[in-house]
């Protein structure tokens, strides 16, 4: 065998044993019913998904550039969108677990606005798997989320969409929301790319992207980074952020 064949075979060695690199999610655009949404999908086999809220001072971080600016060497920001609903001060509106970390606990009362529209949900992230929870059902028995954040309405339960909503109803936003498949590895985030109302997003969901439960996240403030595809929304500072944390080298393949 010459060195070169070996230096060759050196390297496929190398590089069958090298751990798989993080990837950042895949994003795409999509027309649904005559709308545009931008779709993200995450696979848990694959994907460091988290959520990010303080930094190291305990400041509400509230922007995909100081969320990134936290990570670690050689660590960067994938993917991100808004995570849900805040207060005034930007902390979370209901739970809010960051890191196996209770910062807020659930809230399972109805209430003003769209988070109090029950039922609402949870989005869980559990070891290598995610769960959209109705938030009654999950207060009832918390699994252990290493991550999760409460907001509303549920936009599909169980297959079906949230009993209020209507074909023809008036309040048209942009809006964000997640979904999770029927097996809990794949994520998929959806931001609408144009005003739309719940009904709509709501079937983007269940008709198109086929998440038997799906939770709305926030409206005219979504937010959405994914390199990628070349975006990377501005505005005012936000809450809590969801992310995908990757090598430096992999951002924007």
């Amino acid at each position: 065998m010459t060195t070169m064949m070996i230096r060759a075979l050196l390297a496929l060695i190398l590089t069958l044993g090298a751990p798989a690199s993080v990837q950042a999610a895949d994003c795409r655009q999509e027309r649904f019913d005559g709308a545009l949404f931008t779709i993200c999908e995450v696979d848990l086999a694959q994907e460091d998904l988290r959520l990010f809220l303080r930094d190291a001072q305990g400041r509400v971080m509230g922007s995909f550039t100081r969320v990134e600016a936290s990570l670690g060497a050689g660590e960067r920001l994938g993917f991100a969108i808004n995570a849900g609903m805040f207060h005034d001060d930007r902390s979370p509106v209901g739970l809010y677990i960051e890191n196996g970390q209770e910062e807020m606990q659930a809230v399972t009362s109805d209430g003003p606005g769209n988070f109090g529209l029950l039922p609402n949900g949870v989005f869980c992230i559990l070891d290598g798997r995610a769960r959209v929870i109705e938030t009654r059902a999950y207060a009832a028995d918390p699994p252990a989320c290493r991550h999760a954040t409460q907001s509303g309405p549920m936009l599909v339960i169980d297959g079906a969409l949230h009993p209020r909503f209507l074909p023809q109803g008036t309040s048209r936003n942009i809006r964000n929301g997640v979904g999770v498949d029927r097996a809990g590895r794949r994520v998929i985030f959806a931001i609408s790319d144009a005003a739309v109302n719940f009904h709509h997003f709501g079937r983007l969901f269940r008709d198109l992207l086929g998440t038997p439960n799906a939770l709305y996240l926030d409206g005219r403030v979504s937010r959405l980074y994914a390199p990628a595809i070349g975006r990377n929304d501005l505005g005012f500072p936000l809450g809590p952020i969801l992310g995908t944390v990757v090598d430096a080298d992999d951002v924007g393949r």
